[in-house]
Protein backbone atom coordinates (compact mmCIF):
# COMPACT_ATOMS: atom_id res chain seq x y z
CA UNK A 1 0.00 0.00 0.00
CA UNK A 2 1.04 3.61 -0.51
CA UNK A 3 -0.20 6.61 1.42
CA UNK A 4 -1.47 9.73 -0.31
CA UNK A 5 -2.43 12.98 1.36
CA UNK A 6 -4.82 15.60 0.02
CA UNK A 7 -6.02 18.88 1.51
CA UNK A 8 -9.65 17.88 0.85
CA UNK A 9 -9.75 14.19 1.71
CA UNK A 10 -6.88 13.84 4.17
CA UNK A 11 -4.65 10.76 4.29
CA UNK A 12 -5.58 7.55 2.51
CA UNK A 13 -3.87 4.27 1.69
CA UNK A 14 -4.02 3.02 -1.89
CA UNK A 15 -2.98 -0.37 -3.35
CA UNK A 16 0.40 -0.69 -5.09
CA UNK A 17 -1.10 -0.50 -8.58
CA UNK A 18 -1.54 3.23 -7.89
CA UNK A 19 2.09 3.61 -6.90
CA UNK A 20 3.19 2.05 -10.18
CA UNK A 21 0.76 4.16 -12.20
CA UNK A 22 1.92 7.34 -10.48
CA UNK A 23 5.48 6.44 -11.49
CA UNK A 24 4.64 6.38 -15.22
CA UNK A 25 5.70 9.32 -17.37
CA UNK A 26 2.06 9.86 -18.37
CA UNK A 27 0.98 10.54 -14.77
CA UNK A 28 4.14 12.42 -13.82
CA UNK A 29 3.46 14.80 -16.73
CA UNK A 30 0.13 15.79 -15.14
CA UNK A 31 2.09 17.12 -12.17
CA UNK A 32 3.53 19.71 -14.55
CA UNK A 33 0.20 20.79 -16.03
CA UNK A 34 -1.80 23.52 -14.33
CA UNK A 35 -5.41 22.57 -13.75
CA UNK A 36 -6.57 26.08 -14.67
CA UNK A 37 -4.41 26.55 -17.75
CA UNK A 38 -2.38 29.75 -18.10
CA UNK A 39 -4.22 31.54 -15.28
CA UNK A 40 -1.19 31.16 -13.00
CA UNK A 41 0.65 33.67 -15.21
CA UNK A 42 -1.73 36.42 -14.05
CA UNK A 43 -2.86 34.94 -10.74
CA UNK A 44 -0.04 32.95 -9.09
CA UNK A 45 -2.36 31.75 -6.30
CA UNK A 46 -4.16 29.48 -8.78
CA UNK A 47 -1.34 27.05 -9.44
CA UNK A 48 -2.62 23.56 -8.55
CA UNK A 49 -1.89 20.73 -10.97
CA UNK A 50 -4.03 18.36 -12.97
CA UNK A 51 -2.35 15.50 -11.08
CA UNK A 52 -3.73 16.83 -7.79
CA UNK A 53 -7.21 16.69 -9.33
CA UNK A 54 -6.66 13.16 -10.70
CA UNK A 55 -5.51 11.88 -7.30
CA UNK A 56 -8.42 13.69 -5.65
CA UNK A 57 -10.93 12.01 -7.96
CA UNK A 58 -9.36 8.63 -7.17
CA UNK A 59 -9.62 9.26 -3.43
CA UNK A 60 -13.22 10.43 -3.72
CA UNK A 61 -14.25 7.31 -5.64
CA UNK A 62 -12.50 5.13 -3.04
CA UNK A 63 -14.15 7.04 -0.19
CA UNK A 64 -17.54 6.29 -1.74
CA UNK A 65 -16.79 2.57 -2.09
CA UNK A 66 -16.16 2.48 -5.83
CA UNK A 67 -14.32 -0.50 -7.31
CA UNK A 68 -10.54 -0.53 -7.70
CA UNK A 69 -11.04 -0.43 -11.49
CA UNK A 70 -13.15 2.72 -11.21
CA UNK A 71 -10.53 4.27 -8.94
CA UNK A 72 -7.90 3.52 -11.61
CA UNK A 73 -10.17 5.07 -14.25
CA UNK A 74 -10.40 8.14 -12.02
CA UNK A 75 -6.64 8.45 -11.79
CA UNK A 76 -6.25 8.11 -15.56
CA UNK A 77 -9.20 10.16 -16.79
CA UNK A 78 -7.18 13.30 -17.60
CA UNK A 79 -3.86 11.87 -18.86
CA UNK A 80 -4.53 13.16 -22.37
CA UNK A 81 -4.90 16.82 -21.39
CA UNK A 82 -2.56 19.10 -23.30
CA UNK A 83 -0.18 21.49 -21.62
CA UNK A 84 -2.17 24.34 -20.06
CA UNK A 85 -5.21 22.03 -19.85
CA UNK A 86 -8.25 23.50 -21.66
CA UNK A 87 -6.07 26.01 -23.51
CA UNK A 88 -5.60 23.08 -25.91
CA UNK A 89 -9.32 23.23 -26.72
CA UNK A 90 -9.01 26.90 -27.65
CA UNK A 91 -5.92 26.20 -29.78
CA UNK A 92 -7.82 23.58 -31.78
CA UNK A 93 -11.12 25.53 -31.76
CA UNK A 94 -12.82 22.76 -29.81
CA UNK A 95 -15.95 24.47 -28.46
CA UNK A 96 -17.10 21.40 -26.50
CA UNK A 97 -13.88 21.54 -24.44
CA UNK A 98 -13.32 17.81 -24.92
CA UNK A 99 -10.19 17.65 -27.10
CA UNK A 100 -8.49 15.54 -24.41
CA UNK A 101 -11.30 12.99 -24.64
CA UNK A 102 -10.86 12.69 -28.41
CA UNK A 103 -7.17 11.78 -28.06
CA UNK A 104 -7.54 9.80 -24.82
CA UNK A 105 -7.26 6.33 -26.38
CA UNK A 106 -4.20 7.26 -28.45
CA UNK A 107 -2.38 8.78 -25.47
CA UNK A 108 -3.31 5.85 -23.23
CA UNK A 109 -2.14 3.18 -25.70
CA UNK A 110 1.19 4.94 -26.28
CA UNK A 111 1.95 5.21 -22.56
CA UNK A 112 3.37 2.71 -20.06
CA UNK A 113 -0.06 2.41 -18.46
CA UNK A 114 -1.25 -0.72 -20.37
CA UNK A 115 1.79 -2.69 -19.16
CA UNK A 116 1.26 -1.58 -15.56
CA UNK A 117 -2.39 -2.59 -15.73
CA UNK A 118 -1.48 -6.02 -17.12
CA UNK A 119 0.86 -6.58 -14.19
CA UNK A 120 -2.14 -6.24 -11.88
CA UNK A 121 -4.58 -8.33 -13.92
CA UNK A 122 -6.31 -5.48 -15.74
CA UNK A 123 -6.65 -4.71 -19.45
CA UNK A 124 -6.48 -1.18 -20.82
CA UNK A 125 -9.71 -1.81 -22.75
CA UNK A 126 -11.51 -2.07 -19.40
CA UNK A 127 -10.63 1.59 -18.91
CA UNK A 128 -11.48 2.62 -22.46
CA UNK A 129 -14.81 0.83 -22.72
CA UNK A 130 -15.93 0.51 -19.11
CA UNK A 131 -18.87 2.34 -17.57
CA UNK A 132 -17.96 4.32 -14.46
CA UNK A 133 -21.03 5.98 -12.99
CA UNK A 134 -19.30 7.44 -9.94
CA UNK A 135 -16.52 8.97 -12.04
CA UNK A 136 -18.50 10.50 -14.91
CA UNK A 137 -22.05 11.67 -15.50
CA UNK A 138 -23.44 14.03 -18.13
CA UNK A 139 -24.36 17.53 -17.00
CA UNK A 140 -26.21 18.58 -14.89
CA UNK A 141 -25.56 15.52 -12.69
CA UNK A 142 -22.95 15.31 -9.95
CA UNK A 143 -20.01 12.92 -10.38
CA UNK A 144 -16.56 12.48 -8.84
CA UNK A 145 -14.76 14.40 -11.60
CA UNK A 146 -17.18 17.34 -11.46
CA UNK A 147 -17.36 17.37 -7.66
CA UNK A 148 -13.60 17.32 -7.14
CA UNK A 149 -12.89 20.17 -9.54
CA UNK A 150 -15.80 22.20 -8.16
CA UNK A 151 -14.38 21.99 -4.64
CA UNK A 152 -10.68 22.10 -5.57
CA UNK A 153 -10.89 24.88 -8.16
CA UNK A 154 -13.41 26.74 -6.03
CA UNK A 155 -11.07 26.78 -3.03
CA UNK A 156 -8.06 27.85 -5.09
CA UNK A 157 -10.20 30.44 -6.87
CA UNK A 158 -11.38 31.88 -3.56
CA UNK A 159 -15.12 31.30 -4.03
CA UNK A 160 -15.52 28.63 -1.32
CA UNK A 161 -13.61 27.72 1.84
CA UNK A 162 -11.78 24.47 2.49
CA UNK A 163 -13.69 23.99 5.75
CA UNK A 164 -17.07 24.33 4.01
CA UNK A 165 -15.98 21.98 1.23
CA UNK A 166 -14.99 19.34 3.78
CA UNK A 167 -18.33 19.78 5.56
CA UNK A 168 -20.11 19.20 2.26
CA UNK A 169 -18.21 15.94 1.69
CA UNK A 170 -19.91 14.47 4.78
CA UNK A 171 -23.28 14.79 3.01
CA UNK A 172 -22.55 12.74 -0.13
CA UNK A 173 -23.74 9.16 -0.57
CA UNK A 174 -24.26 6.68 -3.40
CA UNK A 175 -27.75 6.15 -4.78
CA UNK A 176 -28.11 3.52 -7.50
CA UNK A 177 -24.35 3.71 -8.02
CA UNK A 178 -24.31 7.48 -8.55
CA UNK A 179 -23.36 10.38 -6.27
CA UNK A 180 -26.25 11.94 -4.37
CA UNK A 181 -26.57 14.41 -1.50
CA UNK A 182 -28.48 13.72 1.73
CA UNK A 183 -29.70 17.23 2.63
CA UNK A 184 -31.54 19.95 0.70
CA UNK A 185 -29.29 22.66 2.15
CA UNK A 186 -26.23 20.82 0.83
CA UNK A 187 -27.79 20.32 -2.61
CA UNK A 188 -28.43 24.07 -2.79
CA UNK A 189 -24.89 24.80 -1.60
CA UNK A 190 -23.07 22.63 -4.16
CA UNK A 191 -25.28 23.87 -7.01
CA UNK A 192 -24.49 27.46 -6.01
CA UNK A 193 -20.77 26.69 -5.57
CA UNK A 194 -20.68 25.25 -9.10
CA UNK A 195 -22.37 28.38 -10.48
CA UNK A 196 -19.92 30.64 -8.60
CA UNK A 197 -16.96 28.68 -9.93
CA UNK A 198 -18.15 29.06 -13.50
CA UNK A 199 -19.09 32.73 -13.27
CA UNK A 200 -16.47 34.09 -10.86
CA UNK A 201 -13.44 31.95 -11.75
CA UNK A 202 -13.76 30.33 -15.18
CA UNK A 203 -15.41 33.41 -16.76
CA UNK A 204 -13.42 36.07 -14.90
CA UNK A 205 -12.13 38.45 -17.61
CA UNK A 206 -8.57 38.29 -16.25
CA UNK A 207 -8.60 34.50 -16.53
CA UNK A 208 -10.20 34.51 -19.98
CA UNK A 209 -7.46 36.90 -21.09
CA UNK A 210 -4.64 34.66 -19.82
CA UNK A 211 -5.97 31.49 -21.42
CA UNK A 212 -7.10 33.25 -24.60
CA UNK A 213 -3.77 35.00 -25.16
CA UNK A 214 -1.85 31.78 -24.47
CA UNK A 215 -4.01 29.90 -26.97
CA UNK A 216 -3.50 32.68 -29.53
CA UNK A 217 0.27 32.52 -29.02
CA UNK A 218 0.47 28.72 -29.26
CA UNK A 219 -1.66 28.70 -32.40
CA UNK A 220 0.55 31.38 -33.99
CA UNK A 221 3.73 29.45 -33.16
CA UNK A 222 2.26 26.20 -34.48
CA UNK A 223 1.49 27.95 -37.77
CA UNK A 224 5.04 29.34 -37.91
CA UNK A 225 6.55 25.92 -37.21
CA UNK A 226 8.22 27.11 -34.00
CA UNK A 227 6.03 24.62 -32.15
CA UNK A 228 4.77 21.22 -33.29
CA UNK A 229 1.63 19.50 -32.02
CA UNK A 230 3.63 17.01 -29.93
CA UNK A 231 4.96 19.93 -27.86
CA UNK A 232 1.48 20.28 -26.41
CA UNK A 233 1.82 16.83 -24.85
CA UNK A 234 4.73 17.91 -22.67
CA UNK A 235 4.52 19.93 -19.45
CA UNK A 236 3.62 23.60 -19.14
CA UNK A 237 7.21 24.50 -18.26
CA UNK A 238 8.64 22.60 -21.24
CA UNK A 239 6.21 24.32 -23.59
CA UNK A 240 6.90 27.73 -22.05
CA UNK A 241 10.64 27.19 -22.38
CA UNK A 242 10.31 26.33 -26.05
CA UNK A 243 8.17 29.42 -26.68
CA UNK A 244 10.71 31.58 -24.87
CA UNK A 245 13.61 30.38 -27.05
CA UNK A 246 12.54 33.06 -29.52
CA UNK A 247 12.59 36.76 -28.62
CA UNK A 248 9.02 37.10 -29.88
CA UNK A 249 7.89 34.30 -27.58
CA UNK A 250 9.79 35.68 -24.59
CA UNK A 251 8.18 39.10 -25.04
CA UNK A 252 4.73 37.59 -25.61
CA UNK A 253 4.82 35.67 -22.31
CA UNK A 254 6.02 38.79 -20.52
CA UNK A 255 3.16 40.76 -22.06
CA UNK A 256 0.59 38.25 -20.77
CA UNK A 257 2.01 38.55 -17.25
CA UNK A 258 1.86 42.35 -17.53
CA UNK A 259 -1.71 42.26 -18.91
CA UNK A 260 -0.70 44.20 -22.01
CA UNK A 261 -3.59 44.77 -24.38
CA UNK A 262 -6.09 43.42 -21.85
CA UNK A 263 -8.97 45.78 -22.70
CA UNK A 264 -8.38 45.48 -26.45
CA UNK A 265 -8.26 41.69 -26.28
CA UNK A 266 -11.49 41.49 -24.27
CA UNK A 267 -13.22 43.68 -26.87
CA UNK A 268 -11.84 42.24 -30.09
CA UNK A 269 -9.61 39.23 -29.35
CA UNK A 270 -10.24 35.49 -29.49
CA UNK A 271 -11.78 35.40 -26.02
CA UNK A 272 -12.45 31.75 -25.04
CA UNK A 273 -16.11 30.81 -25.22
CA UNK A 274 -16.63 28.93 -21.97
CA UNK A 275 -19.18 26.14 -22.24
CA UNK A 276 -22.35 26.96 -20.28
CA UNK A 277 -22.65 24.61 -17.33
CA UNK A 278 -25.25 24.17 -14.61
CA UNK A 279 -25.35 21.60 -11.83
CA UNK A 280 -28.44 19.90 -10.43
CA UNK A 281 -27.23 17.56 -7.68
CA UNK A 282 -29.47 14.63 -6.78
CA UNK A 283 -31.17 14.71 -3.36
CA UNK A 284 -31.59 11.37 -1.61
Amino acid sequence: MIQVNDFLYGKMELPMVFSDLLNTDALKRLGGIHQSGAIFLVNPDICHSRLEHAIGVTMLIRMLGGSELEQIAGLLHDISHTAFSHVGDYVFDNTDEDYHEKVFAEVLYKSEVPDVLLNYGYNVNQILYGTFDILEQPLPSLCADRLDYTLRDGIHGGVISRQRAREFLTSIVLKDGKIAVNAETEVAWINEAFEKLNNDVFKLPLHLYANGKMAELIKKFLNKGILVESDLFKTDTMLLNKIRTSFEGYEAIKSIKQLKGFAEFMRHGAVPKIKTRTLNALLV
